[in-house]
């Protein structure tokens, strides 16, 4: 089943009013324009809206995630998605809080515009009479020449104001500076808003809170120019309850392709939720109703050993992300890794990727002798205490208990080919990889 499949069978939740009241119950409203007319607009007839991803990177990441089920609640609720990746803003990409950014080749954003459309694609739907419509600023701004885009669009913007913006201040107060290029990324995504007005008579953007001061433009840009008056919603920024950035794991961020980070990895990281967060992150993250996420918070609070938040989360989230076949594979890896499942019927990949981070050992074939691969994989520190781990019936050959220290382990016994899996006692687990001699 793929990603989208499973979309289709959330629905946003009917307890409530209106979609603005259970994206506030989610907490997913941090900064807005006039609540109460965004109300009205998002209880009305459809309205067209959109949310902009640039490619300064081949993959989305868990801070996007946030912005494409936002925007699945809104077109569930009835209203028009616009997906923009954006072509021209990720040749320059928006002002980091710390240094210049690296400029891509063109080449290079042209292939990830590619991949982030594929991405945004799987959370949309593109049928119906709300049908959902793909967008690259690339197609409005390339054929804009630089005297046009001074006259038409620069005029507008008023220098004092440009520098008030938070990251635009920031960077002005640091030793790095801010250059030109990244200055002007806010008239880009302001021009973009005024684009999509008039093309697709769109009436709000969505993002993350940081990126108000771009969000504004656009809203303001639109108001100078056209005399209308149009919206702008952004969420919190999700960080942990210790106030640690949500989805860094030693600097590197939670990518939603698979080839970048795998879908056990994916699993395994909301698993790892911590207790405080759990609730919180359900309430983003997924689809469930209120109820459901209500009664998960009392099991959180009273059987927190039990897990039943995180392992509700990890489920749902990596479903929606890499699809139910993909979760399902790595819940039976995760109870395979520990003796509980049959590690042959594991595909090449899930199985390197559920082993990546346990100590491992290359051998050629003709040194399988139990002993010594698990004195080479670290699992014991000598031979004989190797042999005492199989006389007290600890050794296992994947979750096979070896109960003989001269056992020799023979070529069928291999998984694809060329893996062991060693176990020592209950939790202590290594990967061998076998090459041919």
């Amino acid at each position: 089943m793929s990603q989208l499949n499973d979309l289709r069978s959330q629905q946003n939740d009917p307890s409530f009013a209106n979609v603005w009241q259970e994206l506030k119950w989610r907490g997913l409203v941090h900064v807005s324009t006039d609540e109460a007319e965004l109300e009205k607009l998002l209880a009305g007839d459809p309205a067209t809206y959109y949310c902009g991803f640039d490619p300064t990177a081949p993959s989305l990441h868990l801070g996007n995630l946030v912005q494409l089920l936002l925007m699945r609640r809104i077109q569930l609720a009835g209203h028009k998605p616009l997906g923009l990746v954006g072509g021209s803003t990720g040749l320059i990409g928006d002002p980091r809080q710390t240094a210049e950014r690296v400029l891509n080749t063109p080449e290079t954003v042209a292939e990830w515009v590619g991949k982030l459309q594929e991405q945004v694609q799987r959370f949309l739907s593109f049928e119906g009479d709300n049908a959902a419509r793909m967008v690259n600023n690339l197609d409005w701004t390339a054929p804009l020449s630089a005297i046009d885009f001074l006259r038409g669009i620069g005029k507008h913007f008023r220098v004092g104001t440009m520098i008030k913006k938070d990251i635009v201040a920031n960077r002005l107060n640091s030793d790095e500076g801010i250059s030109y290029t990244e200055f002007s990324y806010q008239i880009l995504q302001g021009m973009d808003y005024l684009q999509l007005f008039r093309d697709y008579g769109c009436v709000l953007q969505t993002g993350g809170s940081d990126q108000w001061g771009n969000l504004t433009s656009g809203t303001d840009l639109i108001r100078k120019v056209e005399g209308k008056h149009v919206h702008a919603l952004g969420t919190p920024l999700i960080t942990n309850a210790d106030g640690t950035k949500f989805g860094k794991s030693e600097g590197n961020a939670i990518w939603l392709d698979p080839e970048m980070c795998s879908p056990y990895a994916f699993y395994q990281f909301w698993l790892n939720t911590a207790d405080s967060d759990v609730v919180a992150r359900l309430k983003v993250f997924t689809f469930l109703g209120r109820a459901e996420i209500e009664a998960l918070e009392t099991a959180v609070a009273e059987r927190p050993f039990a897990r039943e938040g995180q392992r509700k989360l990890a489920y749902e989230v990596t479903s929606l992300v890499h699809g139910v076949d993909a979760t399902e594979k790595v819940i039976a890896a995760s109870a395979a890794l520990f003796g509980n499942g049959d590690l042959s019927v594991l595909d090449e990949a899930t199985l390197k990727a559920a082993t990546s981070e346990l100590p491992s050992a290359t051998v050629e074939t003709g040194g399988l002798g139990i002993i010594e691969l698990l004195v080479a994989t670290g699992l014991s520190e000598s031979k004989s205490a190797a042999r005492r781990t199989v006389g007290e019936g600890g050794a296992y050959v994947n979750n096979a208990k070896v109960a003989d220290p001269e056992a020799v382990i023979e070529p069928g016994q291999l998984l694809h080919g060329r893996y062991l899996l060693l176990r020592r006692g209950k939790k202590n687990l290594a990967t061998v990889e076998v090459t041919a001699a």
